[in-house]
């Protein structure tokens, strides 16, 4: 029977889970540098689950100084396949109200200079990426998501910015007009990566304002969003339970292979230093 394991990254005003048992605090050293904080894994019933908080405990990272690559990196090394991103996201869409959750199925990029692959220094590789979240571990998460009291969404695009800053006026709607359903600032390279490193991804986006295009509400803040966020997180935290109990571990996607065909170098012309770097991402693949 596959071990049941699953990797949770908290976003904005998620720093912890409770009613974890055996809880152990793992800090690991990464050949792409620190990841975001310790991972911290313990057991949720039959579940193992690994925790990493996303900005590190107290926020302290930019959504540009985030280490992606340290990070999935490390859930790789701790033996995750499937993570779980729970982030916090501004809703571009009506209907999407302050305190929803969206289940997303599709990011579009709007990031400068992001660290988002694995790949580079004499190793070329392209992996498919038209569906970037895992549809087996997505549609748990919406059934997760659709057990508990409150509004939810069922697929959604998530378009990833820049930051810090928050949207100008003028981007919040042509954005729209664009057909995104909700804007946040981390989980591209996080999708990208998941994808390289053949683990299972899903987002659940936590709605927390309407950004600045809505005239009838107040533009985003830090505040709001704060204060959005706190009223949510035990809903989150509903949410994380039920997925750990319903998510299946033997995995029949596509993710597990997403690395098949997908390096380009002969890999004798791959420089060593480079091939060490990337074993544990690739060397299954290079034989």
């Amino acid at each position: 029977m596959a071990t049941r394991t699953l990797g949770i990254i908290g976003g904005s005003g998620l720093y912890d889970l409770p009613d974890l048992q055996d809880i152990e605090r793992v800090e690991l050293e990464t050949p792409f540098g620190a990841p975001s904080d310790a991972f911290i894994r313990g057991r949720l019933g039959e579940t193992t689950l690994v925790f990493l908080p996303r900005h590190g405990v107290g926020h302290r990272l930019l959504p540009g100084e985030i280490n992606h690559r340290a990070n999935l990196w490390g859930f790789k090394k701790l033996g995750v396949e499937q993570i779980l991103s729970v982030s916090a996201v501004g809703s571009m869409r009506e209907e999407i109200v302050p305190g929803h959750v969206v289940i997303v199925d599709q990011f579009f990029d709007r990031t400068k200079g992001r660290v988002s692959t694995f790949f580079g220094d004499g190793c070329v590789g392209h992996v498919g990426f038209a569906d970037p979240v895992c549809g087996d571990l997505r549609q748990a998460l919406l059934a997760s998501a659709q057990a508990t009291e409150g509004g939810c969404h069922d697929g959604g695009t998530y378009l990833c910015m820049e930051g810090p800053a928050f949207s100008t006026r003028a981007e919040s709607k042509i954005y729209r007009s664009w057909g995104v359903d909700v804007i946040g600032m981390t989980n591209l390279p996080e999708a990208k990566l998941a994808r390289e490193a053949e683990i299972c991804y899903a987002t659940l986006a936590l709605a927390t304002d309407y950004d600045c295009w809505h005239e009838g509400h107040d533009d985003v803040t830090v505040e709001a969003v704060i204060a959005t966020v706190k009223a949510n997180v035990a809903r989150a935290q509903q949410i994380i339970r039920e997925l750990a109990q319903r998510f299946s571990p033997a995995r029949s996607c596509g993710c597990k292979e997403a690395l098949a065909f997908a390096i380009m170098t002969d890999p004798a012309t791959i420089p060593a230093e480079t091939r060490d770097r990337l074993d544990l991402i690739i060397g299954h693949r290079l034989g």
